[in-house]
């Protein structure tokens, strides 16, 4: 037990199960030692969490005014703007997605800016070219998209029917290019209209 928590503290990354296994062994098992090691840790201001793949040290929401005022910062590391978070979370559920794709789920222009944002931050990257005329780029999220939202896999992010049923998202309309697909156009414009 000591061995995995150890290697999890030393890690930069989250640390997968097959690395885990080399460190005990293939036939321990590593889902005990986690639940172990997380009952150890209740109380104190930092947990043991899957995510990303794999395990990793991380503190408590309920300590974070504490740690930004103790390091200087004012939030969070990244501060995306609505557009970003929406176009986020398009590609999340849709990857890979092409920035026309994007485009038309929107029903406006989604600029190479707001793309190359996301891909400053880390949370998107170039996916497979598309086999549409001209092989675009598409784009699919990342380890630190995970990372950055708490979330273990893609699995993790919330029912995409509950969010169909609740007229948030359809894939149909996005790919039939039908302008305002979630009703999201006028958002987007509106921040951009604040923006000098």
């Amino acid at each position: 037990m000591n061995r995995v928590e150890a290697t999890i503290f030393a890690a930069s990354e989250p640390v997968t199960r097959s690395v885990l296994a080399r460190v005990v062994g293939a036939s321990c098992n590593l889902d005990l030692l986690i639940d172990a090691i997380r009952e150890e840790l209740r109380g104190r201001p930092y947990d043991l969490v899957a995510v990303a793949g794999g395990w990793k040290h991380l503190t408590r929401p309920a300590y974070a005014d504490a740690i930004r005022a103790a390091v200087g910062v004012s939030g969070r590391a990244t501060d995306l703007t609505q557009s970003e978070v929406l176009v986020l979370m398009c590609v999340a559920y849709f990857q890979p997605m092409t920035r026309a794709e994007l485009s038309s789920f929107f029903g406006r222009e989604i600029s190479r800016d707001l793309i190359g944002n996301l891909r400053a931050a880390g949370l998107i990257a170039s996916g497979p070219r598309s086999p549409t005329l001209g092989a675009p780029y598409t784009y699919v999220t990342t380890k630190a998209f995970l990372l950055h939202f708490g979330f273990d896999t893609l699995r993790d992010l919330p029912d995409t029917e509950a969010l169909e049923d609740a007229g948030l998202l359809n894939k149909e309309k996005l790919l039939a290019g039908l302008s305002g697909a979630t009703g999201l156009y006028g958002e987007i414009e509106a921040e951009e209209q604040d923006q000098p």
